[in-house]
């Protein structure tokens, strides 16, 4: 081949590697919102992850599957809960790339995207703790709407108008509440410590009435029903494995009209409380189908029943050498003396004529 031939092919070969360095700017320049259209994740199947890792604010939350459940490894491997998980991995995969802005490592730091330092991450890895998927989340858009988006194995940096939730405190991923007990179902509640006992009971027509009222007192209502009523919604602060170091000397029980039992014991720490949960299905009578068609009253008792048990049997499994914060405004409840519940009647008639007064005594001139 003559040198000329090779003269014009060399030019040839230089022209197209101009092009394609061309055509690479032109792609990688910042497009229009609709071009770059499309889910940050491709081919993510949420079913081989074997841990999360949540990074933010220099906190980490590290999320691992355990037994077809996801339990948080911050706190002792307590159970997540399931809703925070399936909304995490669903706000992940609905992550849109609106708009392509840069591909240039040297801008990454600035827009919070760098692989050492990013605003926010969330890593999914499979159980040998290899990468499935990174993404970074960056800073704000600058004069637009939007965040700032990258994944681990991609130079591309886009602009999301969606972001995932990614939470700093490892309390947000669990599952808070213990019991969630309607008023109705409660019968009757007792407390103990070591300054004494109280019981009260849930009457049908009154409400909450406490026992063994001395004279000359009288209840205090709205007290009697705050401590009646505690465990129809309660929430831990804090949860830690039972290290055997603290000392039990208060116990609270709230019993259930199907015949469930719920006791906490309490111990108190400087200015916290915690407590140890446990529950019992008093009913121990067997459930067995009779011969013949039952009426749909009977089935659905047994059904009760077995529903009942299979509720405790749970609550059991999930607090099981587990031991709670109380926040204390709920701990207050819990520990309640026999005297905080009861008044003078006498004092108490008194505020009432007071109150009376106010309105009856005319205004002076």
């Amino acid at each position: 081949m003559s040198y000329k031939k090779l003269a014009i092919l060399g030019l040839v070969a230089a022209a197209m590697v101009v092009w394609a360095a061309v055509q690479s700017n032109i792609a990688y320049r910042p497009v229009g919102g609709s071009a770059a259209g499309g889910s940050l994740l491709q081919g993510f199947d949420p079913a081989t992850v074997g841990s999360i890792v949540v990074k933010v604010q220099g906190n980490t939350v590290t999320l691992s599957r355990q037994g077809g459940i996801f339990v948080v490894g911050e706190k002792d491997r307590y159970p997540a809960k399931t809703s925070q998980i399936n909304n995490l991995i669903t706000s992940c995969l609905d992550i849109q790339t609106a708009e392509l802005i840069t591909t240039d490592t040297a801008n990454f730091a600035e827009l919070g995207v760098a692989d050492e330092a990013p605003v926010k991450s969330v890593s999914f890895l499979k159980p040998d703790k290899s990468l499935i998927a990174g993404i970074l989340i960056g800073k704000p858009g600058k004069d637009t709407q939007g965040t700032y988006v990258r994944l681990v194995s991609s130079d591309r940096v886009y602009l999301s108008t969606n972001e995932p939730p990614l939470f700093p405190a490892a309390i947000e991923y669990l599952e808070r509440n213990l019991t969630e007990v309607a008023r109705e179902d409660i019968v009757r509640v007792s407390a103990e410590g070591p300054d004494g006992a109280s019981v009260i009971t849930n009457e049908p027509h009154r409400g909450a009435a406490l026992a063994n009222v001395p004279a000359g007192k009288k209840e205090r209502i709205s007290r009697i029903d705050a401590v009646l009523t505690v465990l129809t919604n309660l929430m831990f602060d804090d949860v830690m494995k039972d290290s055997g170091k603290l000392r039990f000397d208060r116990t609270y029980t709230c019993q259930l009209r199907d015949s469930t039992v719920y006791t906490l014991q309490l111990a108190t720490k400087g200015n916290k409380t915690f407590a140890k949960c446990s529950a019992e299905f008093m009913d121990k009578s067997a459930v067995v189908k009779r011969p013949g068609v039952e009426s749909p009253a009977e089935l659905k008792a047994k059904e009760a029943i077995l529903l009942g048990r299979d509720k405790v049997e749970e609550f059991n499994r999930k607090t099981k050498e587990w031991v709670y914060e109380i926040p204390e405004s709920k701990a207050a409840n819990l520990k309640v003396r026999f005297a905080d519940l009861i008044e003078d009647e006498r004092a108490a008639a008194g505020d009432a004529d007071k109150v009376r007064s106010l309105f009856t005594t005319p205004p002076r001139n």
